[in-house]
């Protein structure tokens, strides 16, 4: 008989090998995946855009998002993921499927996402010119600022992207939310945008 196992696997267990890739000398480019994360999708149910907007602002302490951005609270960021939708991105399990349903029973439907995404943090001096070959947003500072976000495509592959706090030496820090079973692709994808530039590749418990 088979054997399963249901213990929890990073989607790039695989196809991650921390280390230094691509051109030698200073990486332009860092990847890094965010690992052991909850993850709950929020959708506004018909006629309570209201009740959730006043149940999100009491539970997090800031208004959710309503355009193509991310908010930060204290313990958790809200990732705009659609009309009359969000993510509720969190570490430590304050805020997962259980911790939430109360709370927005009579306003939203729930869908617990920790396991069915992957999500990857990209910064460095190169990181702009690597996500220039593969998606059509425009990342200049000025279009796309800290908090903006869009859903988006790259390289064909559906995700969410927004951007970061920026990084201690002034770096733009960009985040990319994917579905778990294309992260190994999109993975590959960027490793071969980002060689030229060199890469420092790595995985991480924290939240950008």
């Amino acid at each position: 008989m088979a054997e399963f196992s249901w213990a929890a696997r990073s989607p790039l267990e695989h196809a991650l090998v921390a280390g230094a890739y691509g051109a030698r000398g200073d990486a332009g480019v860092s990847l890094t995946e965010i690992r052991n994360f909850d993850l709950v999708q929020v959708m506004t149910r018909r006629g309570k855009g209201a009740e959730l907007a006043s149940t999100a602002k009491a539970r997090f302490g800031v208004a959710a998002p309503d355009t193509p951005k991310v908010i930060k609270a204290s313990d958790a960021v809200l990732v705009w993921s659609g009309p009359d939708q969000f993510f509720v991105l969190s570490k430590g399990g304050r805020h997962t499927l259980e911790a939430l349903s109360q709370a927005f029973s009579q306003s939203a439907s729930l869908s617990n996402q920790s396991h069915a995404r992957a999500l990857i943090s990209v910064s460095g001096a190169k990181a702009r010119a690597m996500l220039a070959k593969l998606s059509s947003i425009d990342l200049h500072p000025a279009a796309f600022p800290v908090g903006a976000g869009a859903a988006t495509s790259i390289d064909h592959t559906s995700v969410n992207l927004w951007r970061g706090n920026d990084r201690p030496d002034g770096q733009a820090v960009f985040n990319l939310l994917v579905f778990a079973t294309f992260a190994e692709s999109l993975w590959h994808t960027m490793l071969d945008a980002a060689a030229e530039y060199g890469i420092d590749v790595g995985h991480s418990e924290e939240l950008g």
